[in-house]
């Protein structure tokens, strides 16, 4: 396993790029601000997934700007983290990528998935992911899901334990309130707070993101295309096969979906107009423009999936522009639903 370098990843090819990078963990930790998204890659809840293809866009990643890679242990049940591992080891690329995995959700062979966020299972699910990622080092560990079944306090002594042992080198959390962050750092300092956040899906705006600006703390925004609806590739006729989880998202169902596509195509009309852009362009810096200490995850399993990374450096939205975005958005969706969806369960429920 490797994994010793220094991590400042000012590689040649990241430089070159022209995407923005940033510092994860306030400590050397230089990351690109968009980041390369693996739950697809990882198959489940994606419809399955094409290991020779995801090696390829892993590998491509860093030539177009993108170090910071996302995964999970649940994303496949193991399989996102084995392809990237494989894909990285393979490459000999560790010391061009940042890693970032996550921990305290558990499963069983039937697919079934529950929280866990016990002390005991966030170091054991460390060790897992080391392993398959082919590293000595995580960048940059997130507790997936806050477990109501267990203390924070206890979830974060895990964190921090890892942290002073060397295996991680930041510390994360993901869809965790306010409150919740607040008890975590009474144990140890969150590093990154990871959350859905979209120009559909904006709850941050009201808790999490106040919090990050008065902590300093970075955002890695999930789900920054809403699942492909702001691509600007998606009908009204399509369809998604197998498990795939947007046959599970009520933004997809109708009357709903044809308000979200009207919404798309008039902010695809408005990146025309004035930035000679697309919605999906539109989409990623809107997000990265919010706050200055955002990241923007970009899910993608083709290498051709990451050529518009390029169309996002070298322009930026203003205040006035940002508020007219909001205005469409809100104009068309009337009947707007969080991502809520995805929750998984606690053992409790």
């Amino acid at each position: 396993m490797t994994g010793n370098s220094a991590h400042l990843l000012n590689s040649k090819d990241i430089r070159s790029s022209g995407l923005e990078t940033h510092d994860l963990n306030g400590h050397g930790l230089n990351a690109s601000r968009i980041g390369l998204g693996t739950w697809a890659i990882g198959g489940w809840m994606w419809g399955g997934t094409d290991e020779a293809e995801s090696i390829r866009t892993i590998q491509g990643a860093p030539d177009k700007g993108v170090n910071l890679i996302d995964t999970a242990p649940v994303y496949g049940f193991g399989r996102s983290e084995e392809i990237v591992g494989k894909a990285v080891a393979e490459a000999k690329m560790r010391d061009q990528v940042v890693l970032a995995t996550k921990c305290a959700l558990e499963w069983d062979d039937k697919g079934g998935v529950q929280r866990n966020a016990s002390k005991k299972r966030v170091l054991k699910e460390a060790d897992d992911s080391l392993k398959r990622l082919r590293t000595d080092v995580i960048d940059l560990l997130q507790v997936h899901w806050p477990d109501p079944v267990v203390d924070v306090r206890e979830t974060a002594e895990a964190m921090a334990e890892l942290k002073e042992a060397g295996k991680i080198r930041a510390v994360g959390v993901s869809n965790f309130s306010p409150e919740q962050m607040d008890a975590f750092q009474e144990v140890v300092a969150i590093d990154v707070a990871q959350n859905p956040y979209n120009l559909f899906e904006r709850d941050i705006d009201h808790d999490v993101l106040p919090w990050a600006e008065k902590h300093d703390t970075r955002l890695l925004a999930y789900g920054a295309l809403c699942r492909g609806l702001l691509s600007g590739r998606m009908h009204a006729s399509r369809e998604f096969p197998g498990d795939d989880l947007r046959n599970n998202d009520p933004k997809f169902a109708q009357p709903r979906f044809n308000q979200y596509l009207a919404a798309v195509d008039a902010l695809e009309a408005f990146a025309q107009k004035h930035y000679d852009k697309h919605v999906l362009d539109l989409a990623i810096r809107w997000l990265l423009d919010q706050y200055d200490h955002a990241f923007a995850l970009w899910g993608a399993r083709t290498p051709d999936q990451l050529d518009a990374v390029a169309n996002v450096p070298g322009w930026h939205l203003n205040g006035a522009a940002r508020a007219e975005i909001k205005a469409i958005v809100d104009q068309h969706v009337t009947d707007p639903v969080g991502p809520e969806f995805m929750a998984p369960p606690s053992r409790k429920d």
